[in-house]
This record gives structure tokens, sequence and C-alpha cells, in this order.
């Protein structure tokens, strides 16, 4: 005769489905499947396969392996052997040291969530790696019409402030969700660290789900606010053209390292590892350059879009403020998108129709990714139409541009 109870004692992922709430236990399902989708887009390259595959199994796989667990009673009664984010997060929860290396020994992800991730480590490290494939070169081709673009594409970032306000949320928690709209998932981890620690996982889950799906979202709204006639516009390299030699780039990324970091020292960190990842681009430093734009690049995202997975549990996506925070990251990515083209269509209409408002979209920092899904609509328009410099200098710039309005949030709100 079978026994259920060995069953269930033995395939506890059953038993927790089963006694889950059952709002939880549908959530969960949904979450596997989701996981699974996430990670099939971005196989496809519908989504950003470097976040979304790792994301995705994670997704799916922390949703399927719930079971009764309860080490120093941290997990509530059920969690799993990956992370325990509330452990990772809230020195509160454990009571001293030998608790932490408990958690440490068990779940398996905790080592990189405590030391790496909810300290802001990994976005330092993913900065340092971007900073490394980054050519300050763009920018100096076009460096006010990239300014221009750049502040246009921050629409999010400032108009998400008071409707998240209208949601309830306080001052401090409406800018760290309001800079997802910079499209910069560095920047939100560390606006959200500062200003709404509490919410940190799901402003981070939020976020990095999001900046994948900028990618499969973006060319829909490009096509629908730019005509295709706009669309064709070609782009030409500027008037009196300059090519700026490697020591020009570097001398200007280490001024703007120093200026940035002495107006706004709060956000230092970050503004040191990404211009420092220009600066060994351009310095001819080889092994460190192949360090940064491989290995810690690379491994850096890896984990990190392991551990954005990891983190959507149900628990975590049914909390009550989650909800509100998946409708305003819609919202701060989308108006930011609306932002760029408008600023897009600013400079169309005093170039006198030289211009191709689409480029206005890479402004929305999400490296490479917007320069590259600009290049790709326009490509699909006029395959001899090259706007990837304009682009690309647009888009470096919006990266800047975050970071010093992360900043003077953190700099204005971190005391209040």
């Amino acid at each position: 005769m079978i026994n259920l109870d060995s069953i269930f004692g033995i395939f506890q992922g059953l038993l927790t489905l089963i006694q889950s709430d059952p709002k939880i236990a549908i959530a969960r399902v949904v979450l596997m499947f989701l996981g699974l989708l996430l990670m099939y887009l971005g196989r496809k390259g519908v989504l950003e396969p470097l976040i979304m595959i790792p994301m995705g199994l994670g997704m799916a796989t922390v949703n399927a392996a719930i079971m009764f667990f309860d080490p120093l009673n941290l997990h509530g009664g059920m969690g799993t052997l990956f992370v325990e984010a509330q452990a990772g997060a809230s020195p509160d929860t454990i009571k001293n040291a030998a608790d932490l290396m408990t958690i440490l020994q068990i779940d398996w992800l905790q080592p990189i969530y405590t030391f790496t991730f909810s300290n802001g480590l990994i976005a330092c490290l993913v900065f340092m790696g971007i900073g490394s494939i980054l050519d300050i070169g763009f920018i100096l081709q076009r460096p006010y019409t990239s300014m221009i673009l750049a502040l246009f594409a921050e629409l999010g970032s400032f108009l998400t402030i008071p409707v998240a306000t209208a949601f309830g949320f306080t001052i401090k928690e409406a800018a760290a969700i309001a800079i997802v709209g910079g499209a910069d998932g560095p920047m939100v981890l560390f606006t959200s660290l500062k200003l709404a620690p509490h919410l940190f996982v799901p402003i981070a889950v939020v976020a990095y789900l999001y900046l994948g799906l900028t990618y499969g979202g973006y060319p829909y709204l490009i096509k629908f606010l730019v005509p295709k006639k706009l669309r064709e516009i070609p782009m030409y390299p500027p008037k009196n053209h300059h090519q700026y030699t490697s020591f020009e780039k570097m001398a200007v990324a280490s001024i703007f390292c120093v200026l940035l970091s002495f107006l706004l020292p709060v956000a230092a960190p970050l503004f040191f590892c990404l211009f420092f990842g220009i600066v060994v681009r351009e310095s001819g430093i080889k092994p460190f350059q192949d360090l940064l734009s491989n290995g810690i690049l690379y491994c850096s995202t890896m984990f990190l879009g392991m551990m954005l997975g990891i983190l959507c549990d149900a628990n975590t996506i049914m909390d009550p403020k989650v909800l509100p925070l998946l409708v305003l990251g819609c919202l701060a990515l989308l108006l930011s998108g609306i932002g760029g083209l408008i600023g897009g269509y600013v400079l169309w209409f005093f170039s006198g129709g030289k211009f191709n408002p689409v480029v206005g979209i890479a402004a929305v920092s999400c490296v490479p990714t917007c320069a590259k899904v600009a290049q790709k609509v326009v490509s699909g328009d006029n395959p001899h139409a090259v706007i990837m410099p304009a682009a690309l200098g647009a888009n470096i710039c919006g990266v800047i541009t975050t970071a010093i309005i992360a900043g003077v949030y953190v700099a204005l709100l971190e005391k209040l």
C-alpha cells in the first residue's frame, strides 16, 4: 500500500504546494512557467539573453524548490537552499555571528547575496565591466546632442516621483523607484540600498525584469511614435570630424571621474568604477581590459541574473507593495522612452530634418541594449542608415546622467 506521508516526506515540493495558501500556490506555478518563458524569449533574442536566461531558470527553480526548512527560524517554516533575502538584508534577523555562518553554510547563494548583492558590490563590478567596453569618443563627437538627449530620456526618473508618492510611498521610496526610469541596473541597486533598503529586493527584481523587457518593448514604442519616413533618415559624421586619441579620451574620463566624485561624493564608488573601466580601455593595459570586459563583466552579470531569478519567489512577488512597484517601474521606463524620443524630435526640428529622432531612445541608458534597439529598428526600414555612433554617444551619456541624478537624489534625501 502506498504511504502518502512517505511520498510527501521524500518529495517535499508536492507537500509545500498542497499546504500553501492557494494564492501562493497559484503564484508559484505561474512563476515557474514565466521563468521558462523568459528563458525561451532570451534564447530567441526577443529579450536580453544575458539577464533573462539565468534569471528565468532561477525564477522557475526557486518557486519549484520551496520546502519545509527552518534553520534559526529565519524562513518562517518554509524556505529554499538558495538564499534567504531577509537574513542578508536585515541585520536584526541575525542574533550573532554563528547564526550568519549557519545561514552561509546552508543556503547555496547566500554568500553571493550577502557579500556582493545586498551591499551593492556587484553593481560596482558590473559598472567596471561596462566601462571597459565603452568608447567615450562617441560622446566627444556629439557632446551637446548626447547631453540633450540624455536629459530628455530621464523623464521617467523625474515624473515617476509624484506618481509614486500618490500611491502612498514616501519621497525616499519614490525616488528609489523612479530611478528605474534611468534604465541602469547598477544605479537602481545603489539608490534603493541608500534610500529604501527595505524595498531593495523587489525594486531590484522589478528593475532588471523591465530592463530585459525594454529589448522587446521599445521597438514597438519607436514604431508607434516615429513615422517610417523619419525612421529612415540617415546620419552622417559631424562636420570637422576629429578622431580623438586614446590619451585624450583617457584624460577626459579621468577629469570627469574626479569632478563628479568631488561634486557628488555619495555616488563616487559608481563614478570611479565606470570611469576606471573607461580609463583601463584607453590606457592600453590589455590584461586589465580583458579581465574587466570578459571575466568580471560576464561573471557578475551571470550571478546578478541568477540572484534576481532566485529572489523572484512567490512570497516576494505576492507582497502587496510589489504590484505598485510593477506598475511604477513600467511607467518610469515608458516615460523615459517617450522622453528620449521627444528629445530626438527636438533635435530633428532644429537640425532642419537631418537628425533621426530614433536616436533619442538610445539615451535611455540600458547600455548597449537601447543603442542596438535603435539601430535595429532603423535598419529594418533603411538598411543604409547607420545611426549607431550617435546612438552610442547618447547611450553612454545616459549612463553618466543617470549616475548624476542618482547621486543627487541620495545626497538630497538620504538624511530625511
